[in-house]
């Protein structure tokens, strides 16, 4: 294949698109959080995937769980954990059977914050996603972010 080859163009059109959604809909975000809640959209998914830990088998993620799920290099989750654990939001404890490992879990005043937060976020997605759908290029790719999500999806 060449570079004017019509399917990587293509390809290379619906990854512009694609980037593009989320690039909208991370600014709006971001924006909304920081606003009302002093919390960027790292921090409120980091605080966001922590929450949903429990104490059961398997129920604490190591940092490379966390990492990928925030989509950050485990130093830089490394260092938003201890942003987090600064502002009171996370707490670090010693693994009880494995000495080696940590724990982070979001403390209560996490976990007031996320609760406050999370309507300013899916809000702000909601927003973002409507106006990106006026978008022709972007409505297919609203209706596969809001499809994924879709009870029926889910079957």
């Amino acid at each position: 294949m060449t570079a004017t080859d019509p399917a990587l163009t293509a390809l290379a059109s619906g990854w512009g698109a694609l980037s593009l959604l989320h690039d909208r809909i991370e600014t709006h975000i971001e924006r909304a959080l920081q606003s009302r809640h002093d919390l960027s959209v790292r921090e409120y998914s980091l605080l966001d995937v922590l929450s949903r830990q429990h104490d059961g088998e398997g129920g604490h993620l190591q940092m490379k769980q966390v990492s990928d799920a925030v989509v950050l290099s485990q130093s830089a989750t490394t260092r938003l954990v201890s942003r987090l654990e600064d502002r009171g939001l996370l707490s670090r404890y010693l693994c009880p059977t494995d000495r080696r490992g940590i724990y982070t879990d979001v403390t209560p005043a996490g976990l007031k914050l996320l609760e406050e937060a999370r309507p300013t976020n899916d809000a702000a997605l909601r927003h973002a996603l409507d106006e990106a759908a006026q978008n022709p290029e972007l409505t297919p790719l609203v209706a596969a972010v809001e499809a994924v999500g879709s009870p029926l999806a889910r079957r």
